[in-house]
């Protein structure tokens, strides 16, 4: 009769242990997607801004239809892509900050583009969005991590494995240039 009890309670207590892992997981999970969510606003908000900005730039540029057709349309592309696919939105993301910097670049050429106050408005207003994104990528990628560790490790893996639980992509730089060290010339 005790062996009975004996083995009820390790029953319990080995649901009560598969009841926990499967909550640990939710909660990782949850932050996973609380984390792409603060990630897909702060693209939107960036992808608010890129028409306003490549209109203050066209007031001043009338000869670069060429710049300013690739930003409209690597917006668009990024605008396209569902949000759910990390690593297809981290393409289309770099290729649109490749071709903002582009007219960031056109825009050194026209000091009086870069006196506008239109036009420092939305770089100041572009420039929090990149901060806010890094931000947000950040936690994103945290919240991957702890998401990926646990269900990778044991005995989670197990749980994990039994209820679809799946690892996150991270939301990475692909342009090998963004993560070179800049030379400082003096």
């Amino acid at each position: 009769m005790i062996t009975v009890y004996v083995l009820i309670a390790l029953v319990v207590l080995l649901a009560i242990y598969v009841v926990g892992l499967y909550n640990s997981l939710v909660r990782k999970r949850q932050m996973a997607r609380e984390g792409w969510s603060g990630i897909d606003v702060q693209l939107k908000r960036r992808a608010d801004l890129v028409p306003g900005l490549v209109e203050a730039v066209k007031g001043y540029v009338t000869h670069e239809r060429s710049t300013f057709a690739e930003v409209v349309a690597a917006r668009n592309e990024a605008l396209k892509v569902d949000a759910t696919d990390v690593a297809g939105r981290a393409v289309a993301e770099n290729a649109l900050s490749a071709s903002l910097g582009k007219l960031f670049a056109l825009a050194e050429e026209y000091p009086d583009l870069k006196a506008s106050a239109n036009f420092l408005e939305l770089q100041t207003a572009l420039g929090t969005v990149e901060h806010d994104l890094q931000m947000a990528r950040r936690y994103y990628n945290g919240a991957a991590r702890e998401l990926n560790v646990r269900v990778e490790s044991f005995p989670s893996n197990l749980v994990a494995g039994s209820f679809g639980f799946e690892q996150r992509a991270y939301f990475e730089i692909e342009d090998a240039g963004d993560r070179a060290r800049p030379s400082v010339q003096f």
